[in-house]
């Protein structure tokens, strides 16, 4: 084979992003394997070829070197390589490209997706970044980093550091009234993760789910990975209503603070739909996601406290701190707690070591709780000042909030709310539309964050929904 046939069939190029003896041989072998380069054809010594492509001798002689670990040429002391006889490849039918590579178990899974923008401000659940106690938290860091932790550094204690557990076993029966060991608590990356485990573990596919209508479209999504059958249960200003729902193995709950409504369950809606779980033989998910936030009445005992032999409760750091630190928990009754963990470690739901050690000192050292004291305040003024601002405008209602750090806004109907929410996430929002929280008949509204509703961002708001309603109004 002559230089020019040579220098035809590569195109070599530093921008390529591989080494160039790397590109020769990925060439050549092209061409051999395409018939370009026939069986038995000589290719240029490695000073011929070097002078034509302007490479170096070294970088030739690695390209033959691969092709011959390749099988693709045979090189005798003194002569040039040579195409060997490569075996002919059976022809294959040309199949079209699938429209997607995910088993139907997969798209279960990737419905439902959530992302937002990383701009958008005042979304549902997100707390204010600027409260991050960043310099506690940085010095927390440094100091457990300098530290050992044995064999939590290798595969140990996949379910959570064992001090992290014993200090939130404490936290736990001193703020919720839990009376919990340190063996019955995992520590996960969040409550996502850990409803993908107990959807995964704890219901059979084709099981069935109650699930609170609105309700946590989190919750909706890890059941319907798993392959559950949801049932709503309605929601108003008692709670999640049982009364009338099917027998079911999840029953899934916020019962502190209903997302995104913001009601407590009463006390006699507590006890029915324990009596409902224990007269099937199900388990009641207790997402206690954001307890710590009360802004009216008096806080109450975890459902947990009621039924331990049958409430799995979770918790989150996510709104205490920020979600990016991926720290969650799941309290479970002993009976299932050793065979979570073992299923936890198995889909590798860990949670970063110097996350964990740097989050109990945290506790142990009273400066959660003080950031959880500090935040509180901020945030409880914030959302009373955003749900008076909302009521000024014509044709919203909004409530003050009673805990949490979000608030659903209820508007006339769907075109209402599909004007207020576009405007309002074109102005740099991260609303959702409250229909989208149904599985039921939809509701019109919109469900917005007030971590970070300062008086700016307020009135910003109140100005774009007024223009968008007033819009809406003279689009009928």
């Amino acid at each position: 084979m002559g230089p020019v046939l040579l220098n035809r069939l590569t195109d070599l190029s530093a921008e390529r992003g591989e080494p160039l003896a790397v590109q020769l041989y990925r060439d050549l072998l092209g061409a051999i394997r395409s018939g370009s380069l026939p069986s038995a054809a000589r290719l240029p010594s490695s000073r011929v070829a070097a002078a034509e492509l302007g490479l170096s001798r070294n970088t030739v002689n690695s390209a033959y070197d691969l092709l011959k670990a390749e099988g693709a040429v045979t090189v005798r002391p003194g002569a040039a390589p040579e195409v060997a006889e490569l075996p002919v490849a059976a022809a294959l039918p040309v199949l079209p490209v699938p429209a997607t590579a995910l088993s139907a178990r997969g798209m279960g899974w990737a419905a439902g997706g959530r992302e937002r923008s990383r701009s958008a401000i005042m979304a549902p659940g997100q707390p204010d970044e600027a409260l991050f106690p960043r310099d506690e938290w940085a010095r927390l860091l440094r100091r457990v980093a300098r530290q050992g932790h044995g064999g939590a550094f290798g595969y140990e204690h996949y379910r959570g550091l064992p001090r992290l557990r014993e200090v939130l076993a404490r936290r736990l029966a001193a703020d919720r009234g839990m009376v919990v060991s340190a063996d019955q608590i995992l520590i996960t990356p969040g409550a996502q993760a850990s409803l993908t485990l107990l959807a995964l573990t704890l219901a059979e596919r084709g099981d069935r789910a109650l699930i609170e209508d609105p309700g946590y479209a989190g919750a909706r999504n890890a059941f319907r990975g798993a392959g559950l059958v949801m049932e709503t249960l309605p929601v108003d200003d008692d709670g999640a209503n049982p009364a009338g729902a099917s027998d079911a193995r999840l029953i899934y709950l916020t019962p502190a603070n209903q997302y995104p409504f913001g009601k407590r369950m009463s006390l006699a809606r507590r006890e029915a739909v324990i009596a409902r779980a224990r007269a099937c033989d199900g388990l009641i998910i207790e997402d206690d996601y954001d307890s710590e936030f009360l802004w009216q009445g008096r806080q109450l005992a975890a459902l947990l406290v009621q039924a331990p032999e049958r409430v799995l409760t979770l918790g989150t750091a996510a709104k205490a701190l920020m979600p990016g630190l991926r720290l969650g928990w799941i309290v479970a009754p002993k009976a299932l707690a050793s065979a979570l963990a073992d299923a936890q470690r198995n889909l590798g739901l860990a949670v970063n070591v110097h996350a964990q050690a740097a989050f109990a000192d945290m506790i142990d050292e009273g400066r959660y709780r003080a950031q959880l004291m500090r935040i509180a305040r901020i945030y409880g003024e914030r959302g009373r000042a955003f749900a008076m601002a909302l009521r000024a405008v014509p044709g919203v209602r909004a409530e003050d909030p009673a805990g949490g750090v979000q608030l659903a806004v209820h508007l006339r109907d769907a075109a209402t709310e599909a004007a207020a929410v576009g405007a309002l996430n074109a102005a740099g929002f991260g609303v959702a539309p409250l229909s989208s929280y149904c599985l039921g008949p939809p509701r019109s509204g919109l469900v917005a964050g007030f971590a970070e509703a300062t008086p700016e961002r307020v009135a910003r708001f109140v100005m774009v929904l007024r223009q968008a309603l007033v819009q809406a109004k003279s689009d009928l």
